[in-house]
């Protein structure tokens, strides 16, 4: 059967989850992965069980996270943002977050 998601997303994702670099304190997903300094990130779409490998200024990337906004995960996303801008300020998740904020991907 073939797969849609490559051996080096595959690859990245075991190695997170196997490290516990997938989980939070809380034990729960992270949704973002992030890759390249901030400008592409992995999306696990843990309604769907697929990951996706998207640019971060995409508007694929806006879809992504508003699927997923909308099935109740838009909170936990916000505060992975914030963690992220926090761990790495000069990777632009602040002004990811606002982007996908004034797109109104968490309203609703």
């Amino acid at each position: 059967m073939a797969s849609n998601t490559s051996k080096t997303a595959r690859a990245s994702v075991r190695a997170g989850q196997s490290t516990g670099g997938a989980l939070s304190v809380l034990g729960e997903y992270k949704y973002l992965i992030p890759l390249a300094n901030g400008r592409f990130a992995y999306v696990r779409n843990l309604t769907n069980g697929k990951t996706a490998h998207l640019k971060t200024d995409s508007d694929a990337f806006v879809e992504e996270i508003r699927t997923l906004a909308a099935a109740g995960h838009g909170a936990k996303i916000r505060a992975e943002l914030a963690a992220l801008e926090s761990a790495n300020p000069q990777h632009g998740w602040a002004a990811t977050e606002k982007r996908l904020a004034e797109a109104g991907v968490f309203e609703g």
